[in-house]
C-alpha cells in the first residue's frame, strides 16, 4: 500500500502515566526501549493503571542516563531517582503475572504515594525478568509492564473514521492519545489494518497478531484523568464489537511483536509485507 508512514511514536515509561512523545525509537525485544518499564504498585505489588488511579494521568515519567525524571501536575514538583542498584528483587502483579521487579526505595515510594494521593510503591523491571506474552495467537514474545503485548500500532484514519462516527451522534472527537498507542500510521484507509498480518518500519518488521480490546481508559482525559462520558466506547460498540470469542468487548487497535531489533522515527515509511485473507469479524453495527 503506498503511501504509509509514521506520523507520531510515543512512549509510556511509567504504566499508566501521561505518554512522552518522541521523534525516533529504539525497539528492543520488549517493545519500545523504555516502554512500560517502571510499574507503580499497591503496597501488596498489584499494579494500579489509570482504571483505578486517575491521578497517574497527571504524572510524566522521563528516563535520563542514570534514572528517572517525575513530575506530577498535583505536587507541582520533580523527583529524581537512579536506577536502583543492588540485588534487592520483589515479585509484583500484572493481571495474572508474578514478575520479577527491582524496588526504587523509601524516597521514590514517598514522593510516588504523595503523588497519587494513596499509599503506593515504584518498581523498575529487572533485567531478569521472564514474562511473555500468551501464546494463542502467535508464538509467545518477552514483555514489560505493558497489558498483553509489546507494541501497539493504531492508524489515523480508523481515528478520523471513529470521530466521524462520534460527531454523528452528538458526541466531541477524541483525540489519539485516549488509545495509548506506540506507532500511528498515516495514510491508510479506515480500518485497513484489520487486514495487515506484518508491516515493515524503518527496516523492522511487526507482525499484527491481535485486535486491542478497548477499556474504560479511552474515555479519560490522558491531561487530568478526568471520565469524559461514554465515548468513544459507545461509538465503538456500534461499529467494532468483536463477534470472536476469543476478544471480548470492542476494538481499536492492533497489538503487535517486533521480529528482532531496530530503529524507527517519525516520518518513516511503511510497507504492508503480509496481509491477512479475511478481515476479523465484527457484529453488524447496531
Amino acid at each position: 500500500m503506498p503511501g504509509l508512514k509514521v506520523r507520531s511514536l510515543h512512549v509510556y515509561p511509567l504504566k499508566g502515566a501521561r505518554a512522552v512523545d518522541l521523534d525516533s525509537a529504539e525497539i528492543d525485544p520488549r517493545g519500545v526501549r523504555g516502554d512500560r518499564r517502571l510499574l507503580a504498585t499497591d503496597l501488596e505489588g498489584r499494579f494500579l493503571t489509570q482504571r483505578d488511579c486517575a491521578a497517574l494521568a497527571r504524572i510524566c515519567a522521563r528516563w535520563r542516563t542514570d534514572g528517572v525524571r517525575l513530575q506530577s501536575d498535583d505536587l507541582g514538583d520533580v523527583f529524581e531517582a537512579p536506577l536502583p542498584a543492588g540485588g534487592d528483587r520483589r515479585r509484583v502483579i500484572v493481571w495474572s503475572d508474578s514478575v520479577d521487579a527491582v524496588p526504587f526505595g523509601p524516597a521514590a515510594d514517598a514522593w510516588l504515594s504523595a503523588a497519587l494521593g494513596r499509599s503506593s510503591r515504584l518498581f523498575c523491571i529487572a533485567e531478569s525478568a521472564d514474562r511473555r506474552t500468551s501464546a494463542r495467537f502467535a508464538p509467545a514474545a518477552p514483555i514489560a509492564f505493558a497489558d498483553a503485548y509489546p507494541v501497539l500500532v493504531t492508524t489515523a484514519a480508523s481515528l478520523n473514521a471513529l470521530n466521524a462516527e462520534i460527531e454523528r451522534n452528538g458526541g466531541a472527537a477524541v483525540g489519539m492519545d485516549r488509545f495509548r498507542p506506540n506507532i500511528v500510521i498515516d495514510g491508510a484507509d479506515p480500518w485497513a489494518e484489520d487486514l495487515w498480518a506484518t508491516i515493515t518500519v524503518g527496516g523492522l518488521a511487526l507482525d499484527l497478531v491481535k485486535p486491542c480490546d478497548r477499556c474504560v481508559v479511552t474515555t479519560t482525559d490522558q491531561m487530568t484523568g478526568a471520565r469524559r462520558g461514554k465515548e468513544p466506547l459507545a461509538s465503538l460498540a456500534r461499529l467494532r464489537r468483536s463477534a470472536d470469542d476469543r476478544v471480548n468487548g470492542v476494538l481499536f487497535g492492533w497489538n503487535a511483536i517486533p521480529r528482532g531489533v531496530g530503529a524507527l522515527k517519525t516520518g518513516d515509511a511503511v510497507r504492508v509485507v503480509a496481509q491477512r485473507d479475511e478481515r476479523w469479524p465484527l457484529l453488524k453495527p447496531s
